[in-house]
């Protein structure tokens, strides 16, 4: 679990964040942006059954995309042979019914389980060429984690390497669309972009109905040290849940501030299941609630400090509006009803 998240500080800073603190690469803290230049029917309105015309949708090959830094790949047609190195892709491809196309997959992924059963191509910052060219695929799929050298290496030994970089929930939508457009999975895509859609409504419909006094002030510590701002996936989670994050006055992933926590006072602390310090060996929990002067902000006098699913919260992959629901639960809980 410690080198999960040393991974994720690594990126974070360097990213000094795959999904944010590992010794090794990993995480995914990350996020994409990638835009099809082909006719991508990124219809955001999707309905959960699709119709019959949608139903018989198919991708129109030759098709040619951009990714995330803008270049251009062309697919004469839908890839048999899929490598991801990182592992919020590697979930949309399973979501998407790609598994049985999925040939190599980064040393960190562990969702769905089937993954544990695929070869290995080392980790996410700078997976093994050797090893991905040994497997002969038809596209490389990878996240904001990988080295540029790394990525431009692939590149150059002739891999149509796919990145994505995403920073929020609409990202993440329009990977999984553009995933579905290159693999000619465009009805599974559109039907789970619909489905996450829906999750972001109910939760975001509850959150409307908070008095801007019920708001409560938010406090995540994602890695031992560690919080976001503004500009991320997390941040953003927070907000659409209703909650207030305390570190909105920054931007991006930074290290935290013990004596500006304690001044802001949250009133619900948010941490991630089964993470140990480091340094000092502690629980991520127990290093919270032992710092100086912690022990009088109000979410630890009142016992409000959530732990949460380490994958779910720092994946920006298809199970994000899960993690979405998961955050509103924990700061309100039984806001979004059950329907």
């Amino acid at each position: 679990m410690k080198r999960y998240w040393l991974l994720v500080l690594t990126v974070v800073l360097a990213v000094a964040l795959a999904g944010c603190g590992n010794k090794d690469d990993n995480n995914s803290a990350a996020t994409q942006s990638a835009s099809p230049t082909a006719s991508a029917s990124s219809s955001a309105a999707a309905s959960e059954s699709p119709s019959a015309e949608a139903v018989e949708k198919k991708t129109t090959y030759p098709l040619t995309v951009k990714d995330a830094t803008g270049t251009e790949f062309t697919f004469d047609k839908a890839p048999e042979k899929i490598v991801s190195t990182s592992v919020s892709e590697t979930e949309i491809l399973y979501a998407l019914g790609l598994g049985d196309k999925v040939v190599g997959v980064s040393d960190y992924d562990n969702y769905p389980p089937e993954v544990l059963d695929k070869p290995k191509v080392g980790g996410v910052s700078k997976p093994n060429a050797e090893a991905i060219i040994a497997l002969e695929p038809d596209l490389v799929i990878t996240g904001i984690s990988i080295k540029e050298d790394a990525a431009e290496n692939l590149r150059s030994l002739g891999m149509k390497l796919v990145k994505t970089e995403p920073k929020n929930i609409e990202d993440v939508l329009g990977n999984i669309l553009l995933f579905g457009q290159i693999s000619d999975k465009q009805v599974e895509a559109e039907a789970l972009v619909a489905q996450m859609r829906e999750d972001v409504r109910k939760v975001s419909e509850a959150a409307a109905t908070l008095k801007p006094e019920e708001k409560k002030k938010v406090y995540i510590e994602f890695s031992p040290g560690w919080t976001v701002g503004k500009g991320e996936f997390m941040d953003e989670l927070i907000t659409l849940a209703g909650g207030i994050n305390i570190a909105s006055d920054l931007e991006g992933w930074n290290p935290i501030n013990e004596e500006k926590i304690i001044a802001d006072n949250p009133d619900v602390i948010i941490y991630p299941l089964n993470i140990t310090d480091d340094k000092s060996g502690k629980k991520i929990e127990d290093l919270i609630q032992g710092r100086s002067g912690w022990d009088k902000i109000k979410a630890i006098e009142d016992k409000q400090l959530v732990g949460t699913d380490k994958d779910l919260l720092s994946r920006p992959g298809p199970r994000i509006t899960e993690a979405l629901k998961l955050l509103s639960e924990a700061i309100y809980p039984g806001l979004v009803k059950s329907e």
